[in-house]
């Protein structure tokens, strides 16, 4: 993970609000939101996301 200054996270969120600002659709935007989501902090999403187990 790498180290980001809050200067750096403080541009990611600002980038991430503007890009995301005209969302509509959230069930067609979730998994992009959320990616971005975490990047802004320098994190991957799976890295810390947990998905339900699905019984077959």
């Amino acid at each position: 993970m790498p180290h980001l200054s809050w200067s750096e996270v403080r541009e990611r969120a600002i980038r991430f609000s503007r890009n995301h600002a005209g969302d509509r659709s959230e069930h067609a935007d979730k998994q992009t939101f959320w990616n971005e989501f975490f990047d802004v902090f320098g994190i991957r999403r799976a890295s810390v996301a947990s998905f339900p187990h699905q019984r077959h």
